[in-house]
Protein backbone atom coordinates (compact mmCIF):
# COMPACT_ATOMS: atom_id res chain seq x y z
CA UNK A 1 0.00 0.00 0.00
CA UNK A 2 1.29 3.67 -0.75
CA UNK A 3 1.81 5.47 2.57
CA UNK A 4 3.05 8.74 3.58
CA UNK A 5 6.61 6.94 3.84
CA UNK A 6 6.74 6.08 0.31
CA UNK A 7 5.47 9.38 -0.69
CA UNK A 8 7.75 10.41 -4.32
CA UNK A 9 10.09 13.26 -3.69
CA UNK A 10 8.57 14.73 -7.11
CA UNK A 11 5.31 15.35 -5.33
CA UNK A 12 7.03 17.86 -2.84
CA UNK A 13 7.95 20.02 -5.59
CA UNK A 14 5.03 19.56 -7.88
CA UNK A 15 2.91 22.86 -9.61
CA UNK A 16 0.57 23.69 -7.54
CA UNK A 17 -3.09 22.31 -9.09
CA UNK A 18 -5.95 24.30 -10.20
CA UNK A 19 -8.11 24.69 -7.42
CA UNK A 20 -12.14 24.07 -8.52
CA UNK A 21 -14.26 26.89 -8.44
CA UNK A 22 -17.76 27.29 -7.78
CA UNK A 23 -20.03 28.18 -10.53
CA UNK A 24 -22.69 30.69 -9.53
CA UNK A 25 -26.17 29.93 -10.60
CA UNK A 26 -27.46 32.38 -13.50
CA UNK A 27 -30.15 34.86 -13.23
CA UNK A 28 -32.38 32.89 -14.93
CA UNK A 29 -32.33 30.56 -12.45
CA UNK A 30 -30.59 27.53 -14.40
CA UNK A 31 -27.44 26.70 -12.66
CA UNK A 32 -23.82 25.74 -14.52
CA UNK A 33 -22.70 22.55 -13.71
CA UNK A 34 -19.70 22.53 -11.35
CA UNK A 35 -17.99 20.02 -8.47
CA UNK A 36 -16.95 21.16 -5.10
CA UNK A 37 -16.18 24.62 -3.86
CA UNK A 38 -12.78 24.91 -3.91
CA UNK A 39 -10.23 22.21 -1.78
CA UNK A 40 -6.36 22.05 -0.88
CA UNK A 41 -4.19 21.40 -3.81
CA UNK A 42 -2.45 18.01 -3.83
CA UNK A 43 0.64 19.22 -2.37
CA UNK A 44 -0.95 21.09 0.16
CA UNK A 45 -3.56 17.94 1.09
CA UNK A 46 -0.07 15.67 1.48
CA UNK A 47 0.87 18.55 3.74
CA UNK A 48 -1.84 19.02 5.95
CA UNK A 49 -2.74 14.96 5.76
CA UNK A 50 0.60 14.54 7.61
CA UNK A 51 -0.93 17.57 10.66
CA UNK A 52 -3.70 15.62 11.05
CA UNK A 53 -4.13 13.89 14.34
CA UNK A 54 -4.32 9.92 14.24
CA UNK A 55 -6.16 8.64 16.63
CA UNK A 56 -8.71 5.35 17.46
CA UNK A 57 -12.08 5.71 16.21
CA UNK A 58 -14.35 7.43 19.20
CA UNK A 59 -17.33 5.16 21.14
CA UNK A 60 -20.91 6.04 18.39
CA UNK A 61 -22.43 5.93 22.57
CA UNK A 62 -25.14 9.00 22.05
CA UNK A 63 -24.88 9.30 18.18
CA UNK A 64 -27.74 10.24 15.91
CA UNK A 65 -28.48 12.39 12.79
CA UNK A 66 -31.09 14.31 14.89
CA UNK A 67 -27.39 15.52 16.35
CA UNK A 68 -26.74 17.15 13.19
CA UNK A 69 -29.39 19.30 12.42
CA UNK A 70 -30.02 19.55 8.28
CA UNK A 71 -31.45 20.82 6.19
CA UNK A 72 -31.30 24.01 7.07
CA UNK A 73 -33.16 27.00 5.56
CA UNK A 74 -31.20 29.07 3.16
CA UNK A 75 -33.40 32.07 2.60
CA UNK A 76 -36.11 32.11 -0.28
CA UNK A 77 -37.63 29.03 0.64
CA UNK A 78 -34.23 26.90 -0.24
CA UNK A 79 -32.48 24.46 2.43
CA UNK A 80 -29.02 22.87 2.30
CA UNK A 81 -29.97 20.09 -0.33
CA UNK A 82 -32.12 22.70 -2.87
CA UNK A 83 -29.28 25.10 -2.64
CA UNK A 84 -26.41 22.16 -3.56
CA UNK A 85 -28.84 20.40 -6.26
CA UNK A 86 -28.88 23.83 -7.99
CA UNK A 87 -24.98 24.44 -7.51
CA UNK A 88 -24.20 20.84 -8.97
CA UNK A 89 -26.54 20.41 -11.56
CA UNK A 90 -26.92 21.62 -15.35
CA UNK A 91 -30.17 23.71 -16.18
CA UNK A 92 -31.87 23.50 -13.09
CA UNK A 93 -35.28 24.70 -12.95
CA UNK A 94 -37.10 25.55 -9.62
CA UNK A 95 -40.32 25.70 -8.87
CA UNK A 96 -41.71 28.74 -6.17
CA UNK A 97 -40.82 26.70 -3.35
CA UNK A 98 -37.14 25.68 -4.40
CA UNK A 99 -37.58 22.44 -5.08
CA UNK A 100 -35.77 21.05 -8.84
CA UNK A 101 -38.64 20.16 -11.03
CA UNK A 102 -35.78 19.42 -13.95
CA UNK A 103 -32.07 19.57 -14.75
CA UNK A 104 -29.00 17.16 -15.04
CA UNK A 105 -26.29 15.98 -12.41
CA UNK A 106 -23.61 14.00 -12.91
CA UNK A 107 -22.27 11.85 -10.11
CA UNK A 108 -18.51 12.14 -10.17
CA UNK A 109 -18.71 8.97 -7.82
CA UNK A 110 -19.79 6.95 -10.36
CA UNK A 111 -19.93 8.66 -13.79
CA UNK A 112 -24.11 8.15 -13.86
CA UNK A 113 -25.48 11.29 -15.57
CA UNK A 114 -29.12 11.70 -13.63
CA UNK A 115 -31.91 13.81 -14.77
CA UNK A 116 -34.47 13.13 -11.91
CA UNK A 117 -33.86 15.15 -8.63
CA UNK A 118 -35.28 12.65 -6.71
CA UNK A 119 -32.93 10.17 -7.55
CA UNK A 120 -29.63 12.36 -5.78
CA UNK A 121 -28.99 12.19 -2.76
CA UNK A 122 -26.56 15.09 -1.10
CA UNK A 123 -23.33 13.12 0.46
CA UNK A 124 -21.27 14.66 3.20
CA UNK A 125 -18.08 14.08 2.14
CA UNK A 126 -16.96 13.29 5.76
CA UNK A 127 -20.07 11.39 6.63
CA UNK A 128 -22.16 12.84 10.18
CA UNK A 129 -21.58 9.25 11.84
CA UNK A 130 -17.96 9.24 10.87
CA UNK A 131 -17.42 13.23 12.32
CA UNK A 132 -18.40 11.72 15.42
CA UNK A 133 -16.36 9.18 15.88
CA UNK A 134 -13.47 11.11 15.17
CA UNK A 135 -14.60 14.27 16.94
CA UNK A 136 -18.03 15.85 16.55
CA UNK A 137 -19.36 14.00 19.55
CA UNK A 138 -17.72 17.06 21.99
CA UNK A 139 -19.42 19.79 19.85
CA UNK A 140 -22.53 21.49 20.25
CA UNK A 141 -25.55 20.98 18.33
CA UNK A 142 -24.74 24.12 16.71
CA UNK A 143 -21.71 23.21 15.45
CA UNK A 144 -22.58 20.10 14.46
CA UNK A 145 -25.09 21.61 12.68
CA UNK A 146 -22.90 24.32 10.74
CA UNK A 147 -21.24 20.82 9.86
CA UNK A 148 -23.68 19.34 8.21
CA UNK A 149 -24.88 22.12 5.96
CA UNK A 150 -21.45 23.63 5.21
CA UNK A 151 -21.66 25.28 1.69
CA UNK A 152 -18.13 26.71 2.03
CA UNK A 153 -16.13 24.16 1.91
CA UNK A 154 -16.09 20.77 0.42
CA UNK A 155 -18.19 19.05 2.54
CA UNK A 156 -21.55 18.66 0.46
CA UNK A 157 -21.98 16.96 -3.23
CA UNK A 158 -25.06 15.56 -5.35
CA UNK A 159 -23.79 12.71 -6.18
CA UNK A 160 -26.42 9.36 -7.20
CA UNK A 161 -28.01 8.15 -4.24
CA UNK A 162 -27.10 4.61 -4.99
CA UNK A 163 -22.85 5.95 -4.83
CA UNK A 164 -24.06 7.44 -1.65
CA UNK A 165 -25.89 4.82 0.14
CA UNK A 166 -23.44 2.41 -0.85
CA UNK A 167 -20.94 4.30 0.64
CA UNK A 168 -22.50 4.73 3.83
CA UNK A 169 -20.36 6.39 6.96
CA UNK A 170 -17.27 4.81 5.82
CA UNK A 171 -13.77 5.85 5.70
CA UNK A 172 -11.23 5.95 2.66
CA UNK A 173 -9.96 2.55 3.76
CA UNK A 174 -13.18 1.08 3.57
CA UNK A 175 -14.91 2.92 0.69
CA UNK A 176 -13.52 5.12 -1.89
CA UNK A 177 -15.37 6.44 -5.31
CA UNK A 178 -15.93 3.68 -7.67
CA UNK A 179 -14.43 5.97 -10.51
CA UNK A 180 -10.33 5.87 -9.83
CA UNK A 181 -10.22 9.18 -11.53
CA UNK A 182 -12.06 10.81 -8.67
CA UNK A 183 -9.70 9.57 -5.93
CA UNK A 184 -7.47 12.47 -6.40
CA UNK A 185 -10.72 14.98 -5.68
CA UNK A 186 -11.95 13.17 -3.21
CA UNK A 187 -9.43 12.79 -1.14
CA UNK A 188 -8.44 16.44 -1.21
CA UNK A 189 -11.72 17.01 -0.41
CA UNK A 190 -11.80 14.72 2.71
CA UNK A 191 -8.67 16.27 4.12
CA UNK A 192 -9.55 19.72 3.84
CA UNK A 193 -12.65 18.86 5.27
CA UNK A 194 -10.99 16.93 8.51
CA UNK A 195 -8.41 20.06 8.83
CA UNK A 196 -11.15 22.83 8.46
CA UNK A 197 -12.98 20.72 11.45
CA UNK A 198 -10.00 19.58 13.47
CA UNK A 199 -11.21 15.95 13.27
CA UNK A 200 -8.91 12.76 13.94
CA UNK A 201 -7.86 10.24 11.64
CA UNK A 202 -7.30 6.26 11.99
CA UNK A 203 -3.78 4.96 10.97
CA UNK A 204 -5.65 3.55 8.16
CA UNK A 205 -7.32 6.15 7.04
CA UNK A 206 -4.06 8.20 6.65
CA UNK A 207 -2.73 5.31 4.46
CA UNK A 208 -5.47 5.32 1.92
CA UNK A 209 -5.87 8.72 1.81
CA UNK A 210 -1.91 9.28 1.14
CA UNK A 211 -2.84 6.36 -1.74
CA UNK A 212 -5.38 8.14 -3.13
CA UNK A 213 -3.44 11.44 -3.27
CA UNK A 214 -0.68 10.26 -5.35
CA UNK A 215 -3.18 9.69 -8.12
CA UNK A 216 -3.09 12.85 -8.89
CA UNK A 217 0.36 12.55 -9.82
CA UNK A 218 -0.74 9.82 -11.70
CA UNK A 219 0.87 6.96 -9.20
CA UNK A 220 -0.90 3.76 -10.13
Amino acid sequence: MFTLRSWPARAAAATTMTLLVLAPASPSGAASPTELPPTLSAPAAHAQLQRLTVADPRAMTGYSRARFPHWSSQGRSCDTRETVLARDGADVKQDENCRAISGTWHSVYDGKDITSASAIDIDHMVPLAQAWRSGANTWTDARRKEFANDLEGPQLLAVSAGSNRSKGDQSPDQWRPPLRSYWCTYSRAWIDVKARYDLTITAAERDALAEMVATCYGAQ
